[in-house]
């Protein structure tokens, strides 16, 4: 078996647009096409164009598809409507977690889980041993599906030159069947950057086609193709998690501050899933005594924190925290990290922390997450 990392159906243009490409979870992917920064700025203001083909997408169909989902993740799935998505995770047996989704229900008996490249495998035999039992089928579609996002302010007006489809009734979080370019597609209303945007699903035969049209459609509003660069700094001001980084098997949901993703009420499976009892202390635990908060960090001064950084009082320099992620912000003109840390030192203000960064103690203000919403 070749250690080469897999390639995209649009590899060839990322390199003719002389993008620099990089292994991540064992794909070549661009990492830039020039500046991270103009990338970035491009998205918050105008547009941009991401290829995501890398995502793990696997279907799920049959009579107890949404039971199966409800017993094998967090979230009360089979509720979900028709056209609609929901964010969740998968769970191991300790409540840790393992990766987080993004379901589509796409069909009265059909689901499509997306999950992260790196675990994509991990998601899809973690399905595969939960589904005894359960009506329901479990299919491998990553090679069925290239994914390309356009997101920003600009997004929607690029994508309607482009498709029949009702964007102005298709809300966050939810997607329909359309064309897109003449192209079968699933539209969806999602993304990972915090602006407006969408997410379409293609076939790979299709993809260089979307994409340029994507590109000659958005040429007269701005639109660039992004790398993952900005993808990250994006998502991190926006203050998502990414697996890896916030969200790890040592950390339940509820750690993430993201407990109110766990559904223990569900419609069926008269409520047993997964991690449920484990989750359960974990919740108890969040509403008395959190050990650890995730908290904002935005420099006083002009270093960069990287994950793994010790966070300090600002009092005695004791350490206190962690950071999980931490870059340049070019919308807020600093650097900014989000980090564990001890309840007595998550409350927003500055003067009490700091990052140890290689043995300098840089004062930071913690604020609360996330550092940039952007207006509706």
């Amino acid at each position: 078996m070749s250690d080469r990392p897999r390639t995209t159906a649009l590899d060839a243009t990322h390199r003719a647009l002389g993008a620099t490409m990089t292994d991540f979870a064992g794909w070549d992917m661009p990492l830039r096409y020039g500046s991270e920064r103009d990338e970035h700025t491009a998205v918050r203001t105008r547009a941009g164009l991401f290829d995501l083909s890398h995502m793990g997408e696997i279907n799920l169909h049959g009579p107890q598809a949404g039971a199966l989902l409800d017993y094998a993740l967090v979230g009360n799935l089979s509720a979900l409507k028709e056209g609609r998505a929901r964010y969740t995770m998968l769970c191991d047996e300790a409540g840790g977690i393992l990766d987080d989704l993004i379901v589509y229900r796409t069909g009265e008996l059909e689901y499509l889980v997306v999950a992260n490249a790196a675990n994509a495998q991990v998601v899809l035999d973690a399905l595969r041993e939960r589904q005894e039992g359960f009506d329901a089928a479990v299919r491998d579609d990553r090679d069925a599906y290239a994914l390309i996002a356009v997101q920003g302010p600009e997004a929607a007006g690029i994508l309607k030159t482009l498709t029949a489809a009702d964007l102005d009734g298709l809300k966050y979080y939810a997607g329909l069947p359309g064309t897109v370019a003449g192209r079968a597609a699933l539209i969806a209303r999602t993304g990972y950057t915090g602006e407006d945007g969408f997410e379409l699903f293609v076939s790979p035969a299709d993809a260089v086609a979307v994409w340029e049209a994507l590109t000659e459609a958005g040429s007269g509003a701005g639109l660039v193709p992004c790398g993952l660069s900005c993808r990250d700094t994006l998502r991190l001001e926006a203050g998502m998690p990414l697996y890896g980084h916030e969200l790890t098997t040592g950390t339940t949901p509820f750690d993430a501050g993201l407990g109110r993703i766990v559904k223990f009420e569900k419609t069926t499976n008269e409520g047993r899933f997964v991690g449920r009892e484990p989750l359960e202390a974990a919740a108890e635990k969040a509403a008395q005594a959190p050990p650890r908060k995730l908290v904002g960090l935005i420099a006083e001064g002009r270093r960069v924190p990287r994950a793994g950084y010790p966070v300090v009082s600002a009092a005695d320099g004791s350490v206190v925290g962690e950071v999980t992620s931490g870059a340049p912000s070019p919308t807020l003109g600093k650097p900014i990290a989000i980090a564990y840390v001890d309840p007595a030192h998550a409350e927003p203000g500055p003067g009490r922390v700091a990052v140890d960064i290689r043995g300098s103690h840089e004062p930071y203000e913690v604020v609360a997450l996330p550092f940039y919403k952007r207006e509706r």
